[in-house]
């Protein structure tokens, strides 16, 4: 040992105390609109079903037909591999994996749409639907065959459909509390938001509900669907994105990117309408900027390139389905629309693909930094939550076996989670 270092100060106490005193509104902002992710499972898709065409069995069909069209087009993992370019150490488990989750769990988040895919209806006819949507995901869920993640996208709060969305909204959940209660994978889509009014009328609308229901307050939340250009930016050149995340009162869960209304409401042509498209990206980053430390999750939008017809059809259209995939996952956007059951198969290929490629590497950074031990890279906190939140998310969609984790890296789930939801002041004091 040294000799001991003589430690000294000039400011008195009080000042520390002065500093955080005046501080101590600002710390209460940043625990109020900045408290982190949530650490629930985040499904890898949204599938988007017409609320005329919902049935009973419309996961189980969305999976068997996904089976079949790999059966028709990709019977084995050679030739799937084939399509999308795979790795031959990733062939196997890839192609394994996607059929098993086509037969365990072919889809993850489903919304019955009452919107642009159902259109406008009688009302009768309408509300006949909404009811039968409750009453089906009600069952769905008291059988064990719903989706980890259900619910509706109801008509948006302009005023030519606002009164039609609010009632298909009540017959919906007032449907649900009557069948036995909200399911806790419920989720909620507003659309074509354009100001963050609207975004609080919503919350003010899911009060009442509560209020009306005795439910615990915040209890329902919903996402944000970003579908016109005064979305991302207002008249006054602000982001309005931001403004409405806070608008929400806490019940935002998500902003979903709707590429197709979005990519028209800026004039670019249908021929280039992608969610790969400049314009797509610009709208995207600005979301995951404001969303960034919100608990709100980004959610990328889809391709209307549909995988039917003849086999090399089908093979061009997976091919663009997944490369947009893993383009999306590289960016941090790790939800996704699907529109048909023939996008399963290559989401499923893609996010497991993105998981297990990356996953020894990253099992390897995450054990030295929790043993300390050196590596290659000088890890920190922050890198820390990101390689945990990675093997969480590979873990949640079925790409990982908390096995294969554990034994690389001596970690349990509840380990993971704890680096993956480090405190705030365990992150800014080590950057």
């Amino acid at each position: 040992m040294g000799q001991q270092e003589k430690v000294a100060t000039s400011l008195a106490g009080a000042v520390s105390e002065e500093i955080s005193a005046s501080l101590a509104p600002v710390d209460a902002e940043l625990e109020r609109r900045y408290p982190g992710d949530p650490g629930t499972r985040q499904p890898v898709h949204t599938v988007y079903v017409p609320g005329d065409a919902f049935a009973a069995g419309t996961i189980r069909s969305w999976g068997d037909q996904a089976l079949a069209l790999l059966d028709a087009h990709a019977p084995d993992a050679a030739s799937f591999a084939a399509v999308l370019g795979l790795p031959d150490d990733l062939a196997g488990p890839v192609y394994a994996r996607v059929r098993a989750k086509l037969e365990r769990e072919p889809v993850e988040d489903l919304r019955v749409d009452f919107e642009d895919g159902y259109g406008n209806r009688p009302g009768a006819e309408e509300d006949e639907a909404a009811a039968r949507a409750a009453r089906l995901i009600s069952e769905a869920y008291a059988h064990g065959t719903a989706a980890p993640y259900m619910g509706i996208r109801a008509k948006c709060m302009e005023a030519p459909v606002r009164d039609r969305g609010i009632r298909t909204l009540d017959i919906f959940l007032t449907g649900l509390m009557a069948a036995g209660g909200l399911p806790g994978g419920l989720v909620l889509t507003l659309p074509k938001v354009t100001y963050a009014e609207q975004v609080t009328a919503m919350a003010r609308l899911l009060e009442a509900f509560e209020k009306t229901h005795g439910l615990e307050p915040g209890r329902i939340g919903f996402e944000i669907q970003i579908e016109t250009s005064q979305a991302v930016l207002g008249a006054d050149g602000t982001a309005t994105v931001a403004r409405m995340i806070q608008a929400a009162g806490g019940r935002a869960t998500g902003l979903h990117y709707g590429t197709f209304d979005y990519s028209a409401c800026l004039g670019v042509s249908a021929a280039h309408q992608a969610s790969d498209h400049p314009a797509a990206d610009h709208a995207k980053a600005v979301m995951q900027v404001a969303a960034a430390g919100t608990g709100v999750r980004v959610c990328d939008g889809s391709t209307n390139v549909l995988p039917v017809g003849p086999t090399g059809q089908v093979h061009d259209a997976w091919r663009l389905h997944y490369g947009l995939t893993r383009r999306a996952l590289a960016r941090a956007y790790y939800q996704g629309w699907d529109m048909h059951p023939g996008h399963l198969p290559t989401r499923y290929a893609a996010v497991f693909a993105f998981y297990r490629e990356g996953f020894e590497r990253a099992a390897d950074r995450l054990a030295r930094y929790a043993g300390r031990t050196a590596g290659d890279v000088m890890d920190e906190p922050a890198t820390a939550k990101a390689l945990s939140g990675y093997l969480l998310r590979g873990l949640d969609c079925g790409a990982l076996d908390i096995a294969e984790v554990t034994r690389p890296t001596g970690l349990t789930r509840a380990d993971l989670e704890g680096f993956a939801a480090p405190r705030r002041g365990d992150l800014t004091a080590s950057a």
